[in-house]
């Protein structure tokens, strides 16, 4: 039989979240956690249990300091349980004016601080380990003077009368689970790591955070103190991602090693399935399309501890048949198929579920959504500007447009964007599409054009490299980019409709209008066109965006860019 180790009395949270953990376990209890964790590092018992973090209450403090001290074995998993505290007393007839002590543990106390201050302002907090003995005083008072807060089951095991229940709502506990064997890799992992005492360096936190940053490693949790004896900062930090992946093992083998740059500074509590002390309402999401850039969605949404399953014209199992099973549909087709893939599939959704389409137009797809999908579909529309290649989110732009029937599962995905860093761009359909115009559509039309011109006039690239500076090749290095890429993508954005168009067109009328000035030598009428252009230039804007080209131009001269 399994030995669990963690703190009493018998039916204590913490007990309670032990039987959570294994119901067939033996259960042994203690008052102080320091004895439930030197049980299980003496081997008396297979895994110890103590609470690491609660809703209300915060950290608990007191794990921090013991959790350093862990020897022979590792943070293996983890237990989250709905904590329901509740008043006992020695009858009902109890006036809460009249009560001069209040009886608890000291993290239930802690945990019931508002309705204590609420109802019991006057009243003495005492804060108690032995339960059976803070009960004995109350049954022996035969008054209303004296109260119990604990679990239903503690006060009725005790004999008290059961004064009021759920005096602490959305009140959870967070468990940690010390066992002797580390957790192997399950896909949806954290790891706890706590510093030795370290001495004080300029920016070490910031380094040390740095690491785990650029790799697009995700901190979960962050605190720090003073060592009591030397004063010196320790860290502790959880991580998402197991000690086992090859990003976090190498930002701590740089942390250890060019960071702090002391060996064996860093020690690992144990890896660990991860927890979400969060309610996430989306169990999986069901994409239809097949491509790229879904397999690349799918793998991060899984990441995240999210279910997906991939429906397209190659999967066995179809949309039709998927959108039974998950609470998010995600469109992610070709641009000129997304609308007709909305009419197709978008009255199946059921009231409950969520539409969310992965496209660059906007307007068009979002109308046949809400013409398709019932009142009780939320829908939203994501533009993401990166393609699959990227590894991590972060710092990369994305446009939202939300729209009267998006809600709470619109608002679970874009928060699940935020996380990873993404830079997120709130737009109506209209304002999306006309910039999608300046900032896609309109390059890539140009791009297209550039590259016919320069095949026309037999122009090769070996002519403009021995004609341009660094900086005037950017717009050719941006067509050659276009052009080396998925062609159908960038004719789909082309084809694109909605505002986009009025900027090409409007492109095509100006540059008509500029060309024919030229043509005439009409100087001064282009020179005040171009003056007046000036004031939609901020100049801070040019001067930074010129700083960084500037500096671009130099280092690629510096490492012989030009010739290779």
């Amino acid at each position: 039989m399994t030995r669990i180790s963690t703190l009493g009395p018998h039916g204590s949270d913490s007990c309670l979240a032990a039987l959570r953990y294994d119901g067939s376990a033996e259960v042994l209890l203690f008052n102080h956690i320091d004895d439930v964790l030197n049980c299980v590092e003496s081997g008396q018992s297979d895994y110890a249990l103590i609470p690491v973090y609660n809703t209300r209450e915060g950290e608990i403090k007191e794990y921090f300091r013991v959790m350093a001290e862990l020897d022979q074995n590792f943070w293996v998993d983890n237990i989250v349980l709905p904590i329901h505290l509740s008043l006992g007393g020695y009858s009902l007839e109890f006036k809460p004016d009249d009560v001069k002590f209040i009886y608890g543990r000291s993290s239930v106390l802690n945990q019931c601080e508002d309705y204590i201050s609420r109802n019991m302002a006057k009243a003495t907090r005492v804060s108690i380990h032995d339960v059976s003995t803070a009960a004995a005083e109350i049954l022996t008072a035969r008054n209303s003077t004296r109260v119990l807060i604990d679990t239903e089951e503690v006060l009725a095991q005790h004999g008290l009368i059961l004064i009021n229940r759920e005096l602490a709502a959305h009140n959870r506990t967070r468990f940690a689970i010390i066992g002797p064997t580390p957790h192997p890799q399950t896909g949806y992992d954290a790891t706890s790591i706590i510093t030795k005492p370290l001495a004080d360096r300029v920016g070490l936190l910031v380094d040390t955070l740095n690491e785990f940053t650029k790799r697009g490693v995700n901190i979960v949790d962050l605190r720090s103190k003073n060592d009591i004896e030397t004063q010196k900062l320790q860290i502790y930090l959880e991580i998402e991602g197991h000690r086992s992946d090859p990003q976090l093992a190498e930002a701590l083998i740089n942390i250890e090693g060019k960071v702090i740059q002391e060996p064996r500074c860093l020690k690992i509590l144990g890896s660990f399935p991860r927890v979400d002390m969060r309610i996430k309402k989306i169990g999986t999401f069901g994409f239809i399309g097949s491509g790229e850039m879904t397999r690349w969605f799918s793998e991060q949404l899984q990441s995240e501890g999210y279910q997906t399953v991939v429906t397209g014209r190659t999967t066995e199992i179809k949309p039709e048949q998927m959108i039974d099973q998950v609470e998010v549909v995600i469109v992610c087709v070709p641009i000129s198929a997304t609308s007709t893939t909305i009419e197709k599939y978008g009255g199946l959704l059921k009231d409950g579920q969520a539409l969310i389409i992965l496209a660059g137009e906007s307007e068009k797809p979002l109308d046949v959504a809400l013409e398709t999908t019932s009142e009780g579909v939320e829908v939203m529309l994501v533009h993401n500007l990166w393609g699959p290649q990227i590894l991590t989110m972060k710092d990369k732009n994305v446009a939202v447009v939300k729209t009267r029937r998006s809600g709470s599962l619109c608002n679970e995905f874009e928060s699940f964007l935020y996380k990873y860093g993404a830079e997120i761009y709130q737009d109506s359909a209209e304002k999306h599409d006309l910039m999608m115009g300046i900032s896609q559509k309109l390059p890539t039309t140009i791009s297209v054009a550039l590259a016919l011109t320069l095949s026309q006039h037999d122009i090769g690239f070996n002519d403009i490299d021995s004609h341009s500076t660094l900086t005037s090749l950017y717009g050719i290095l941006a067509m050659a980019r276009v052009h080396n890429q998925n062609p159908r993508t960038y004719a789909e954005i082309m084809a694109t409709a909605g505002d986009s168009k009025k900027i090409v067109d409007s492109f095509i009328e100006n540059l008509t209008r500029v060309s024919d000035l030229a043509s005439h030598r009409c100087i001064q009428q282009l020179e005040d066109i171009i003056e007046k252009n000036r004031a939609q230039m901020p100049a801070d804007f040019i001067k930074t965006k010129m700083s960084q080209a500037q500096a671009v131009d130099a280092v690629l001269s510096d490492i012989g860019f030009r010739g290779e």
